[in-house]
């Protein structure tokens, strides 16, 4: 096991709480496992440790109504959740890399407060939470990250490729952590120490001022580890180290070159004129420096002295953070916020509609059960349960007779399942079979609408295929599933003629209203040199052309459709791109690539990854 793993496994042993927690991202392996139990063995045997499993609901989570204990005894009775249940020890979060947003939010209250406010079902109470957190992130690509939200939270960010390191690494017993856990309250720290983190933090591009927050708390555990009273330079390095550079965006500047001396000036400056003693006026009164009884003010002399040393703790912290950077991490970080950042909201999957009848549940609502809706026993007997009592007792005597009812359920307690559905998504492809076009790329893009078409058809979407060239442009192919229909379309289109692109735009925009009003979703894939020389009149001019086709660029984006505008000319031309702006499309230029490299890029910029 490498060194560091083992140090951040005795660290966060010692201080679960203040540090928040691990982000472990390794697959399922040995390694992984190891290192678990040394963090198992290494915590005290009365500090639980918990998994939790992805999607787990609110209720086992927060806390809740305890429906059958409630029922039963005619009151509200609390069900504690994990959060409260794991106080003062750890949970481990399944593929956490998979985590919505909204139950990292869920995490990171309780990892700020402390506490777990369950104000829900008729319940309000406050439980203590204090706790540490695992999250284990199995991601195998930069598309598949712990939520930024969480992993803030967290002091460290461990990474293992599965493989055992061949060093020998540091041990520690449970004996010395449970040492270490009652004397890090009484580590003390100074502050040039603390200046030292945030200048380290600063120069290696971290905004989140957590990150230096987590550093001071790693040093005074490194310090509690040590058996110290107080954080040395040894200490800071560590923290350095485990914490500021795994988040390190950039690395630190370079120190500036030494400054030239300046030459020695040529001529001095002339002596003022002797003056006779008895001219020279008397010197006024020195003002006392500050300080009580004219005494110099000793803090600021200190203040003074101590400025040197804490710009060279600051350096030497900041080489330990810098000579800890993996080879490679910061451009992998860039690569992947570059993809993330490609990626449209829509990507390759329809738009969330809700139905009241079918698709996936998504939680309940109140309302009475009407025109085929379906009743949630679950909720609707929760949202009754804490009213039994005083209901029972106000029952009318007439039905004494009919036997005392074990439920009372109303009106205003019916709740109903919500259910949401994914629509069906229509990529309409636009192919530019212009002259202009023929002779640079139009065979590449013929090959790249095949590749997409065949990524559509496994995905089970539809598509069309519009073709615009001389002087109109026609639907090769309306929507539909069938790939050999579109290849076939695809194999017998001709190049050459002129650019209609207002044309080809405005039957883009015809066609993806009649996908809207049918309740899909339309993507719309432009592919074109955007060098338009046909007007929507028919007549030939580009000034006249450019203008209908931004015209008919900007009724496209008014319509709120997801479009991508690929420039297949040889070099990216500004007509392309000033067309992609009016649609409120992403532009992206290929100047040197075939058909491969022309899907790859589109599959990239449109969410298909």
């Amino acid at each position: 096991m490498q060194g560091d793993c083992a140090t951040i496994a005795a660290l966060f042993a010692v201080d679960p709480a203040g540090l928040g927690g691990v982000a472990l991202r390794a697959p399922a392996c040995a390694a992984r496992d190891e290192w678990l139990a040394l963090l198992r063995t290494l915590l005290p045997a009365e500090c639980p440790m918990r998994r939790v499993p992805l999607n787990t609901g609110d209720t086992a989570l927060l806390g809740g109504l305890d429906l059958g204990a409630t029922l039963q005894a005619g009151r509200p009775v609390a069900l504690q959740g994990l959060l409260a249940q794991a106080d003062g020890g750890v949970l481990l979060l399944a593929m956490a890399e998979r985590m919505t947003a909204g139950a990292a939010a869920r995490f990171g209250s309780v990892l700020d407060s402390g506490q777990v406010l369950l104000q829900r079902d008729g319940l309000d109470r406050v439980l203590p939470a204090r706790i540490g957190i695992v999250a284990l992130d199995e991601g195998a690509d930069a598309d598949e990250q712990l939520p930024a939200s969480l992993a803030e939270r967290l002091a460290f960010h461990l990474r293992m490729d599965g493989q055992a390191a061949d060093e020998e690494s540091p041990s520690w017993s449970a004996e010395e952590v449970q040492a270490a856990r009652q004397q890090v309250g009484r580590v003390q720290m100074a502050p040039e120490s603390v200046q030292a983190l945030c200048a380290a933090a600063m120069a290696l591009g971290i905004d989140s001022l957590r990150a230096s927050l987590f550093a001071a708390r790693a040093a005074r555990a490194a310090a509690a580890l040590a058996g110290c009273d107080t954080v040395e330079e040894e200490h800071i390095a560590v923290a350095a180290r485990l914490v500021l550079a795994p988040r390190a965006t950039r690395l630190p500047p370079a120190p500036p070159e030494p400054a030239q001396e300046a030459p020695p000036e040529a001529e001095t400056a002339p002596e003022p004129p002797a003056q006779d003693a008895s001219e020279v006026p008397d010197p006024p009164p020195q003002t006392p420096p500050e300080g009580l009884d004219g005494r110099k003010n000793e803090d600021s002399e200190e203040a003074d002295s101590r400025a040197p040393e804490a710009e060279e703790l600051a350096e030497r912290v900041l080489e330990a953070a810098q000579a800890a950077i993996p080879a490679g991490l910061l451009a992998s970080l860039k690569i992947g916020a570059l993809q993330r950042a490609k990626s449209p909201t829509s990507g390759s999957a329809g738009a969330e509609q809700k139905n009241a009848l079918r698709g996936r549940p998504v939680g309940a609502r109140k309302g009475e059960p009407r025109a085929g809706q379906r009743i949630n026993v679950l909720e609707t007997l929760r949202a009754a349960a804490p009213w039994q009592r005083l209901r029972r007792s106000t029952l009318p005597p007439a039905s004494a007779s009919l036997g005392k009812p074990r439920i009372v359920v109303r009106k205003e307690d019916f709740h109903v399942t919500r259910f949401r559905q994914l629509g069906q998504t229509t990529t309409v492809f636009v192919v530019d079979a212009s002259g202009s076009s023929a002779l640079n790329r139009l065979a590449e893009a013929k090959g790249a609408v095949e590749l997409l078409l065949a990524d559509c058809y496994v995905r089970r979407d539809s598509v069309a295929v519009l073709a615009f060239r001389g002087k109109t442009a026609e639907t090769l192919l309306p929507p539909t599933r069938s790939l050999a229909r579109a290849k076939r379309s695809l194999a017998g289109l001709p190049g050459g003629g002129g650019t209609p692109l207002a044309h080809a735009i405005d039957a883009a925009t015809a066609l993806a209203g009649q996908i809207r009003r049918k309740g899909e979703t339309p993507i719309v894939v432009l592919l074109t040199d955007g060098k338009a020389n046909i007007a929507r009149d028919g007549s030939a001019g580009r000034g006249p052309a450019a203008s209908d086709a931004l015209a008919a660029a900007a009724q496209l984006r008014a319509l709120g459709v997801s479009a991508l505008l690929v420039d297949t000319s040889p070099q990216p031309q500004n007509s392309a791109e000033q067309i992609a702006v009016a649609m409120g499309a992403q532009y992206l230029a290929l100047p040197y690539g075939g058909a491969q490299s022309l899907n790859q890029a589109v599959r990239a910029v449109a969410g298909r990854n």
